[in-house]
């Protein structure tokens, strides 16, 4: 029996700005010039004024967990006069991919579909550069989870297909309202610490409104670093909210120090979020009954402040991250590798055939 076949999201999950996308207005200009001199002159292969007939293939320049693979079909499907004309064959949203790798081809006539490639490339690059940095948090914190803080971090058209892209990475969540494609607005929510601050710096009245607004299916995080007392507003938020409380944020400044730390200085970094902090919290909690709260950090964490918490043995139940999330790169290419049937690529840029790709429907 063949292997089932994988479910893709609709173009409808994705929402695309389809007028300008087929008139190319986001796409590169060399490409939608050389796509009207085509249209005007006729077949560059001279086959009887058709335009010509091209396999591209779009290689990964990176090694990752693939993302966005979906969102460019979607961007094919929607964006070329006739879907059935063109065939695509593509790797999957959460596929594993190797440096040079092809992870899509596109066949057709070439004016179908030059002026959507370059789009397609940046939405695959950036997907999965979102969807690889993801993971790589997400394993060094396994089995806890990975919530992520992106919206002051870039542009807000980008949250719903980032927030897909770090789902396929594995994170849990993304803190923002912006639903990530194919999927409902996330049931746990952040206490912001301007709600703190316009309640009159009042932590608990802060989340007590928090959780009250929200409504009995949203979980409440509290941050408890506003008057740098991590310890002292961990339990008070956490007897205010009895039952509604999902954990507390630590999320103190690393140009602060705590209040809770400074008896203890002298022998590690005692700024921002450290162990001994996390191990005040987590220790007061539970001499207060209150051993079900658990605890989310941020500020700072690479992957590699993750794996020293980890080994050490650090009592934090989740971690956070924002801009690590973007960082580096993560490219694709596309090079035309055969034209009207006959091989014809750039040097360096042959064909390679991949089994695990599968056609679109």
């Amino acid at each position: 029996m063949p292997p089932r076949r994988r479910k893709r999201l609709d173009p409808s999950a994705f929402t695309l700005d389809v007028d300008k996308i087929r008139g190319g207005a986001y796409s590169e200009r060399s490409i939608v010039r050389a796509r009207e001199i085509l249209l005007a002159t006729g077949a560059a292969s001279g086959a009887e004024g058709r335009p010509p007939k091209v396999v591209v293939q779009i290689s990964a320049e990176c090694r990752g967990i693939m993302a966005g693979t979906d969102e460019a079909i979607a961007i094919l499907k929607l964006g070329v006069e006739e879907w059935s004309a063109l065939t695509v064959h593509a790797l999957h949203d959460g596929d594993r991919v190797d440096e040079w790798e092809t992870v899509m081809t596109l066949e057709g006539e070439y004016t179908a579909f030059a002026h959507l490639i370059s789009l397609c490339l940046g939405v695959l690059a950036r997907r999965t550069k979102v969807s690889t940095n993801a993971s790589r948090f997400v394993d060094a914190a396994r089995p806890k989870s990975i919530m992520v803080f992106p919206s002051r971090h870039d542009h807000w058209l980008v949250q719903p297909g980032d927030a897909h892209a770090a789902r396929i990475g594995g994170a849990t969540n993304m803190w923002s309202e912006a639903p990530a494609a194919g999927r409902n607005a996330p049931s746990i929510a952040a206490v912001p610490h301007s709600l703190i601050a316009v309640m009159g710096g009042s932590t608990v009245e802060a989340a007590r409104r928090f959780a009250e607004h929200a409504g009995e299916g949203v979980q409440v995080i509290a941050p408890v670093d506003y008057e740098n007392d991590a310890v002292r507003t961990s339990v008070e938020v956490a007897r205010a909210l009895d039952g509604r409380l999902w954990g507390v944020h630590v999320a103190t400044s690393e140009h602060l120090v705590d209040r809770s730390i400074i008896p203890l200085m002298g022998d590690f970094p005692p700024a921002g979020v450290n162990p001994q902090l996390v191990w005040n919290v987590r220790n007061a909690l539970d001499a207060e009954g209150l051993g079900d709260i658990k605890i989310l950090a941020s500020g700072g964490f690479t992957v590699e402040k993750i794996r020293h918490f980890e080994e050490e043995g650090v009592p934090v139940d989740a971690y956070g991250i924002g801009a690590e999330l973007f960082a580096g790169q993560c490219g694709f290419t596309a090079d035309v590798v055969e034209l009207d049937g006959t091989p014809q690529t750039r040097a360096g840029r042959e064909r390679r055939e991949n089994s695990r790709m599968e056609r679109v429907r």
